[in-house]
């Protein structure tokens, strides 16, 4: 039997959806800002639109509902439900640009830069106006953050209710035991961080690529948004490739590392034990999954007629692009159809481990999570040890991860069950693309890409490919970036309105 909610508990999620959209629509007023800045005249009517359109919704869902407390299931669903809508009202400029064939298509890109994905269907980005394409990456900065985790700084909601949103946008872990401290702290490093990584980047362009300084502050905004939440939308179609510069990739290097890491770890590295870094498993394991796929990757890419052993070209095409995939980044320095043309097989399935494996846990990164592999390992060196000691000794497992902690039941359930979620999923993705009539092979890697939130790609996410496919890929972005339980939630919410009791 499925328990209806009741109607307070409905104008409840309408309340707190209101609210959380009402900042949201603001944030359109920044692109209008810098549309007026490049005399950008459409696309600052098209902000304004979008400005106009998510306020009087915000106010419409505010209006409609009413404050009052919300079960855990309900603050789940709250969640997808906003991040749904927030793909709708983002999507408005992008589509009015005139660069997307469909809204459909607009759809898809704001949700692959909500989810920090970066696969994206633009048409003519070279072209593209500042401001929108400033929009591209700015929603990548504000979302990888967290839209619950900003809402929460302005105007939270209920006390109880804090802590299940935050967990519903695929967090766990809390730097301090008060949520709305820890939401302070996250978008604190985050600024912290933009005001170094422009300077440096602005540095980079403006002296080594020979672009204007106004520009050189664009494109490092841009690039430093996507790479920090390993988003991966450049302000070229070229990628990172377009700028020629190392500098420039070695940046984008540090950023990808930076944003991949747990903002629990950036705090332990500010300001408590630096050693955090070295004795947390989650680092280690991290360690050894991007070492591994290098691994294969140079194995793959020093099989003629490839890369060969030229160790400049091993470092830049191979560990870049792993470090790009295990990040959940996405940033290339080889153009898209050289991974499906010129990398091997083996290099490929490299890349798609590393996509799969993802970053850390409580980071703007994707995929399965560091922490959920060590775990999972942990696991099976306990049950070896069960099985070649007595059957009344008594086995503990133990592991450091900001604090020392036991091995139990329920932290291995966890792990195992969100790591199942992900397995089936990329192979779904991959079946979909696969009797869609593309190699399997490919059909895995964008189907990786997608739910790892990645966004690298052998060139099936394009304007041309199936609507199916692209509705697919938007339902796995999302379910990756809220780690699917937001996503059975809301599904276990309309079930309950349609057929409870």
């Amino acid at each position: 039997m499925f328990l209806r909610p009741s109607q307070s508990c409905l104008r409840s999620i309408l309340y707190y959806l209101g609210k959380i959209l009402y900042l949201f629509a603001f944030l359109f007023l920044i692109p209008a800002f810098i549309a007026l800045l490049f005399k950008e005249i459409n696309p600052f009517f098209d902000f304004l639109i979008g400005f106009s359109v998510a306020f009087i919704v915000s106010r419409l869902f505010y209006w409609l509902g009413s404050e009052g407390s919300l079960r855990v299931g309900d603050s789940l669903s709250l969640v997808a439900i906003l991040w749904v809508v927030a793909m709708l009202l983002s999507a408005l400029p992008l589509y009015l640009s005139g660069h997307y064939g469909s809204y459909l298509d607009a759809c898809f890109e704001a949700m692959s830069g909500l989810t920090t994905t970066g696969l994206t269907l633009v048409q003519d980005l070279d072209h593209m106006a500042y401001s929108t394409n400033f929009w591209r990456h700015f929603i990548m900065f504000i979302a990888g953050q967290g839209i619950v985790v900003a809402g929460i700084l302005v105007f939270g909601p209920a006390a109880g209710t804090l802590y299940n949103l935050y967990v519903g946008e695929g967090r766990e872990e809390k730097i301090f035991p008060n949520v709305v401290n820890t939401a302070k702290f996250i978008w604190a490093a985050s600024f912290v961080y933009l005001a170094v990584g422009v300077f440096v980047l602005a540095l980079v362009l403006f002296f080594g690529s020979g672009i204007s300084f106004l520009l050189a502050i664009f494109h490092s905004a841009c690039l430093f948004m996507a790479a920090f939440d390993t988003g991966g939308f450049t302000p070229q179609s070229q990628s990172v490739l377009y700028y020629h510069n190392f500098l420039v990739e070695l940046v984008t290097l540090y950023l990808m590392i930076a944003g991949t890491m747990n903002f629990a770890l950036h705090f332990n590295l500010w300001f408590k034990d630096k050693k955090e870094i070295i004795k947390n498993i989650e680092t280690r394991s991290l360690f050894f999954t991007i070492l591994l796929c290098w691994i294969i990757v140079i194995y793959g890419l020093m099989k003629p007629p490839y890369y060969l052993s030229s160790f400049a070209s091993l470092f830049k095409k191979g560990f870049y692009h792993v470090l790009s995939a295990h990040s959940g980044t996405g940033y290339m320095t080889i153009y898209a159809k050289q991974l499906a043309t010129q990398w091997s097989e083996a290099a490929l399935i490299g890349l798609i481990l590393a996509m799969a494996f993802g970053g850390s846990s409580c980071s703007t990164a994707g995929g399965i999570k560091a922490i959920r592999l060590a775990i999972f390992f942990k696991s099976l060196a306990l049950e070896v040890k069960k099985r070649a000691l007595p059957s009344s000794a008594i086995v503990l497992e133990r592991f450091h991860h900001f604090r020392e902690q036991i091995l139990n039941e329920e932290i291995v359930w966890s792990a195992f069950f969100i790591t199942l979620l992900y397995l089936l999923t990329y192979f779904f993705g991959g079946l979909i693309g696969s009797l869609l009539g593309y190699p399997f092979l490919f059909s895995f890697f964008e189907s990786v890409s997608a739910t790892a939130n990645v966004g690298l790609s052998v060139g099936i996410t394009n304007p041309s490919m199936p609507e199916i496919l692209k509705v697919v890929y938007i339902i796995q972005m999302l379910a990756g970036r809220l780690e699917f339980i937001s996503i059975i939630s809301v599904f276990g919410l309309f079930n309950a309105i349609i057929r409870g009791k």
